[in-house]
């Protein structure tokens, strides 16, 4: 009797283990899938006026951090210029809606990076006078910079705000000053990240990163359809570069209409319909073909495609 019990708790006790193991291998997938991001300019609320525009080089700074940090894909801004320029004649009725681009529908990015810069200031104290050459002032004074952001993570399907968050960045500096509020300030040189501004700068994007990251956490990946082939075969985007591969299973979301609030215009979502699993068979850098064991009826490009 004892031997029969002894011998179904090491059953027991191994198929735990075993499912252990296996919810720890999905997980650990799970966590190479690298999200696909997109980092529009930030919207720049200081008074501060340099030759580079605040905004955008904030929006180019974060762009690099999230790819220095692989943990990320991060779609071109270019791209992201051509798709806002798209969805902004959609918007002014010059074209047909069924013909351009959805606000909110970024097909190759799952979620859109917003930014505002609230704050953008250094402080002086000590002796004011000094040379200035280069578009740069010098002077012989301690610094305190701070620094100061608000970023939205916005899914790009429903267009739900998924997160807001402030993040801020201060450093201090003594003896010789560099002068930012003036022009010339070059986003991303040596001279720049040198100063108290430019160090300031750099502990809010590596905070925003870093709320990025945890925000994003629990979201699942998420690709698109590219192309439908017929009813099993389908090619969806990511690819390699986004650590898919060979075996990995899918779930299929068909989108539907984009909801507008009839009142106000605003862009509320798309419902989406569960159509089915497709499982990856060949990746490429930028894409990867998957088939379904059955037929997927009514899917079409622009379709989810999301980690199980």
């Amino acid at each position: 009797m004892r031997a029969g019990i002894s011998n179904r708790w090491m059953t027991g006790k191994l198929l735990g283990l075993t499912l252990a193991a296996l919810s720890f291998a999905v997980a650990a997938h799970g966590a190479t899938l690298k999200k696909i991001v997109a980092v529009s300019s930030f919207e720049n609320k200081t008074p501060w006026r340099g030759q580079v525009d605040l905004g955008d080089g904030m929006a180019d700074q974060l762009t690099d951090a999230l790819m220095q940090s692989g943990q990320f894909t991060v779609m071109e801004r270019q791209q992201l210029g051509a798709v806002v320029a798209e969805q902004d004649l959609a918007n002014s009725g010059r074209a047909q809606k069924s013909q351009s681009a959805q606000t909110g529908k970024l097909v190759n990015a799952q979620i859109l990076i917003k930014g505002t810069v609230t704050e953008f200031q250094e402080n002086s104290s000590g002796s004011a006078n000094g040379v200035g050459f280069g578009g740069f002032s010098i002077a012989n004074k301690r610094s305190e910079a701070h620094m100061a952001v608000i970023i939205r993570l916005i899914d790009t399907t429903t267009g739900e705000v998924l997160a807001s968050e402030r993040a801020e960045g201060k450093a201090t500096a003594g003896g010789v000053g560099f002068g930012a509020n003036v022009a010339g300030v070059g986003f991303g040189s040596s001279g720049f990240s040198k100063t108290p501004l430019g160090k300031a700068m750099q502990e809010t994007i590596d905070k925003c990163v870093a709320t990025i990251a945890d925000k994003l956490k629990g979201v699942p990946f998420e690709a698109r359809i590219i192309k439908v082939t017929d009813d099993n075969n389908v090619l969806i985007s990511g690819g390699g570069k986004t650590g898919i591969s060979e075996g990995d299973v899918f779930t299929i979301y068909s989108v539907g209409e984009s909801l507008v609030d009839p009142a106000t215009g605003e862009q509320l979502g798309a419902e989406v319909e569960k159509k089915g699993t497709v499982k990856v068979t060949k990746v490429e850098e930028k894409y990867a073909k998957a088939v379904s064991g059955s037929p997927l009826k009514g899917i079409k490009a622009g379709d989810i495609v999301r980690a199980q």
